[in-house]
């Protein structure tokens, strides 16, 4: 019976990849012959699974869209990039995402093995987010962002390769501290032992990290929080514009639908002031179109002339 199950499990991994199968090449993966496939695929249907059968030399076996979503199996790297997502998730402010992605980031955690728990907690502990936007992006590897997470939990000197925005590309050694998440990146705050000064790396940028076994003593953090620090660090050499308008609705509405993405300030008569930092003009206004109000430009002039351009190029199009 435990060998049914696993290879149960395994066809059913593999049917998930939403990919159309041959029979041959089912019963090959599994070894198994094709009446125990068949066999297998009923046993999936009965459990919910919608597989879809198609006879024929180029039919075959694919999972299909059912009526309810039924368990998922999941490699221990989409466990930790959907833990990733669902904590980014539930630090969302005023989405409507938050309460049901701390309700879906329970459910998982509980069910994680202890290997992968080790790590996701480590992560969840030592993470903090500075949300300049929703979740991080960066082609990061998951199992990269939880040996940093559990090194710095274990305070425990680290040694990688880093190539900064120039190209250039050094030796580091430094005493980690946090991660944070910052608009579409990860960052990495530590104590530079060669700089002797605290830096943020790029996780995407920092290869051939390995510990030293060294443990240390924390050094207190110039800043209330890495969050803080990283968002003071990369804010301070961010190249574009500082956009600021008045929005006609009140400042609980805007910052519900554009809140997580810029400074939020109440006026008289239920008006809102904005702020945000962008590097291109593009974003700030895909922003005020969310906003859903009238809204007046107060700076930078360059935004009124953009919006001046989409507002001609959209009239166009109607």
């Amino acid at each position: 019976m435990a060998d049914t199950s696993a290879r149960t499990l395994r066809l059913l991994s593999l049917l998930q990849t939403h990919r159309s199968w041959s029979g041959t090449e089912l019963a090959q993966r599994l070894r198994v012959s094709a009446r125990t496939l068949r066999r297998d695929i009923d046993r999936l249907r009965e459990l919910g699974y919608p597989v879809d059968a198609r006879p024929g030399v180029d039919g075959g076996y694919q999972l299909a869209a059912g009526a309810a979503m039924p368990p998922l199996v999941l490699d221990d790297d989409e466990a930790v990039a959907i833990t990733v997502c669902l904590q980014a998730g539930s630090q969302g402010a005023g989405d409507g995402l938050a309460e049901p992605s701390v309700r879906a980031l329970g459910k998982l955690v509980t069910v994680l093995p202890t290997r992968l728990r080790r790590r996701v907690d480590a992560l969840r502990a030592m993470t903090e987010s500075a949300a300049w936007t929703a979740v991080p992006l960066s082609d990061v590897d998951p199992a990269v962002l939880t040996d940093l997470a559990l090194t710095c939990r274990r305070e425990e000197r680290l040694t990688f390769t880093y190539t900064a925005a120039d190209g250039r590309i050094s030796t580091r050694e430094v005493e980690p501290h946090r991660l944070v998440s910052l608009g579409r990146r990860w960052y990495l705050v530590a104590y530079d032992l060669t700089r002797h000064d605290w830096r943020t790396f790029r996780v995407d940028r920092l290869t051939a990290s390995t510990t030293t076994g060294t443990r240390f003593r924390p050094r207190p953090l110039p800043a209330p929080d890495a969050a803080t620090f990283v968002h003071n660090a990369i804010g301070a050499r961010r190249s574009g514009y500082t956009v600021t308008a008045e929005i006609e609705a009140p400042a609980t509405d805007i910052h519900t639908r554009i809140g997580r993405w810029c400074t939020v300030t109440a006026l008289p008569a239920d008006r809102t002031h904005i702020e945000m930092t962008a590097d291109t003009l593009d974003w700030p206004i895909l922003l005020l179109g969310r906003a859903e109000a009238e809204f007046q430009i107060l700076s930078p002039p360059e935004l009124v002339s953009q919006l001046r351009e989409w507002g001609a190029r959209f009239a166009r199009a109607t």
